[in-house]
């Protein structure tokens, strides 16, 4: 009997010691989640719950192209998607609106413990009603529902801002390394490559994280990495993390259409190498200062007026301009009628046979209702625009020919073409920017034949820069005004570049940011 035991107990541990890590329950679990937005407190407008685009469970999954069901990443972990939220960039987010979303990540997360790691995807510029870091926030209540040792990667946007809280909580960060951001998605398999890298090998937290604040506060048009300094700068990110015992290295430039105390540079390097980590952070922020007063502008700026004076007499095809004041991806309302009433003004663009012009886009309920009710070759007269941001245009009375009507946008829902003269204004039933070709295409429009394309963005995505035959950046009024000593800053922490020029060389020198298990 004796022997007949030993034998059962030795065939028992020799199946449980070959059964896969999925039997064994050793693959990590790791869950997945975050709430994304980058919002303007400069700007009349408040983001709803209606506003966000909210994924649960599986369909997280969709977001990320490098985690379909047969990929590596997916066969690496027990993944656990929670709640991930994102929106068009906008106003000032509602604060049940935030607590609703916040406490479904949080349920949900306590629902799947115990984890051992957390892929939280932010954008890292959200603001809240009557709070000053969001972020930090959340992951602080994250940390208490899923507990210190879990190990959090925090992936962000380079226009975001790291306050100490989001610091200290995030095991590892990192963010985007191009603006225009073409590579999104490279950093945030980045930042769940380094989650699983850290747990497969047993190395956990990293040793250390370095944070310096550089008082820099600058719009992503004067910083893109199109252009230099932005180009270099960037380009030194990479080196940095090739260094053996560092992990991963950022650089923040912050988000300047909020006036908060968070938002201003910043540079995080994180590694278990303390030399390695503190020079690396140390020589990012030190050049990141030193080009301080070179930043300029992405594009030739000019005012509307100049840059329609310019464009009516070139012969360039399609002539770019941004309503750069206004940009939704930025944060703006997207509803200011200034620069279409401008345009709407002048004599070239009154007659059918004046130089052709697109202008994408103006929100317009009332005249997309109208619109559907006629159909298409009808005439149509209703107000558009202002209802969010009239502080520089009241709501514009539109009266044109329906030329076309799309619907099922994910964003716009219904959009309607309205030819008023020459001018073929877009009008949404809600706020949509305009990025890509098909865009256009969808309306039957073709803006690389057209004279003139007028549209709410600050530097141009890479498909409409491509397709530029020539461009200029307007500096017109609204909530992301580029102008920036043109707002009403009362809450930034100053001195600041470029605020004030003139300031004393900051103290660069490494700030160490404790594990969320760890004392200050």
């Amino acid at each position: 009997m004796k022997i007949t035991f030993y034998l059962l107990c030795a065939a028992f541990y020799f199946f449980v010691s070959c059964s896969g890590p999925e039997q064994n329950n050793e693959l990590p679990r790791i869950a997945i989640a975050g709430i994304a937005i980058e919002s303007s407190t400069f700007s009349p407008a408040v983001t709803y719950r209606d506003g966000f685009r909210i994924k649960r469970g599986n369909e997280i999954f969709t977001s990320y192209p490098f985690m379909e069901a047969d990929s590596a990443n997916r066969k690496k972990a027990e993944w656990l998607p929670a709640l991930t939220a994102r929106a068009i960039p906008g106003g000032i987010v509602d604060r049940e609106t935030y607590e609703s979303m916040s406490q479904e990540i949080l349920d949900s997360l306590k629902s799947q413990k115990p984890l051992d790691g957390l892929f939280f995807d932010i954008h890292g510029a959200m603001s809240v009603q009557d709070m000053d870091d969001p972020e930090g926030d959340l992951i602080e209540r994250i940390r208490e529902v899923i507990g210190p040792e879990t190990l959090i990667s925090t992936s962000m946007d380079l226009h975001g801002n790291v306050t100490h809280r989001l610091a200290k909580h995030s095991d590892l960060i990192t963010c985007y390394r191009l603006a225009p951001h073409e590579d999104a998605l490279e950093s945030k398999k980045r930042a769940m490559d380094n989650l699983l890298e850290r747990l497969e090998s047993g190395k956990g937290k990293p040793e250390y994280k370095a944070y310096i604040p550089v008082p820099i506060l600058l719009p992503g048009e004067k910083t893109s990495t199109r252009v230099e300094p932005g180009k270099s700068l960037y380009a030194k990110v990479d080196p940095a993390t090739q260094v053996e015992g560092v992990i991963d290295a950022a650089i923040w430039m912050g988000y300047p259409w909020a006036d908060e105390p968070r938002n201003h540079g910043v540079v995080m390097v994180t590694g278990d190498g303390r030399k390695e980590v503190a020079s690396a952070a140390k020589n990012l922020a030190q050049s990141y200062w030193d080009v301080r007063h070179d930043f300029e502008f992405v594009a030739p700026t000019a005012t509307l007026k100049e840059s329609l004076d310019k464009a009516v007499s070139s012969d360039a095809k399609p002539f770019m301009i941004s309503d750069s004041g206004d940009n939704p991806t930025a944060g703006g309302a997207g509803d200011v009628t200034w620069t279409l009433e401008k345009i709407l003004a002048r004599p070239e663009f009154q007659s059918t046979d004046g130089p052709s012009l697109i202008y994408a886009s103006i929100p317009g309920p009332e005249l997309v209702e109208e619109a559907v009710r006629l159909g298409i070759g009808e005439e149509v007269e209703a107000i558009v625009g202002a209802a969010v941001d009239d502080r520089y245009a009241p709501p514009l009375e539109l009266n044109g020919t329906i030329t076309a009507i799309e619907y099922g946008d994910p964003a716009a829902e219904t959009e309607v073409v309205v030819k008023v003269g020459s001018v073929s204004v877009i009008v949404t039933k809600k706020r949509k920017p305009y990025h890509r070709e098909s865009d256009f295409n969808n309306l039957e429009l073709n803006p690389r034949e057209t004279d003139i394309v007028v549209v709410k963005i600050g530097y141009l995505v890479p498909e409409l820069y491509d397709m530029r035959k020539d461009w200029l950046l307007a500096l017109t009024p609204g909530g992301v005004d580029q102008d920036l000593l043109r707002l009403d800053y009362k809450r930034i922490q100053r001195p600041m570049i470029p605020f004030d020029p003139e300031m004393d060389d900051p103290d660069l020198s490494v700030q160490w940011i404790p594990a969320a298990n760890e004392e200050n």
